[in-house]
């Protein structure tokens, strides 16, 4: 099934979900020693591969991390091909300096902010979606 290209129809059907937890991206060399049911991805880069796990399983696998973050899920089915939502909605939490790590699953597109910006980062989102019309 084929997601949303339409910017309006994505804006309108936004629909952020900050999910429960605390997460964090950490990097390691050997994946191997890490049960992959705890990752929430996985990204390999030269330097090693990039997981985001929950907090409270990176300190039990003694990992290093210096970001604690949010994961707000836009449960708007995006298409991978859809152009301007990701600009979009970072655009606007960097208007209210809100950095974001924006990660595009098939279904969804996936938006970790700093844990203290959480709240602050919904209510930019819920706000964007709400002004849609002037997309129309």
């Amino acid at each position: 099934m084929a997601g949303e290209k339409r910017l309006s129809k994505l804006i309108d059907g936004l629909t952020p979900k900050l999910n429960e937890g605390e997460y964090v991206f950490s990097t390691i060399k050997d994946i191997s020693k890490i049960d992959r049911n705890k990752t929430i991805c996985e990204f390999k880069e030269n330097e090693g591969v990039t997981v985001v796990i929950e907090k409270k399983s990176a300190d039990a696998l003694n990992l290093d991390y210096d970001y604690i973050a949010s994961w707000i899920t836009l449960r708007i089915h995006s298409s991978l091909e859809a152009v301007g939502l990701t600009a979009l909605f970072s655009s606007q939490l960097a208007k209210h300096n809100i950095s974001c790590n924006v990660i595009a699953g098939y279904f969804h597109d996936h938006i970790f902010v700093d844990k203290k910006d959480a709240e602050k980062a919904m209510k930019v989102l819920v706000n964007l979606s709400r002004k849609s019309g002037i997309f129309n």
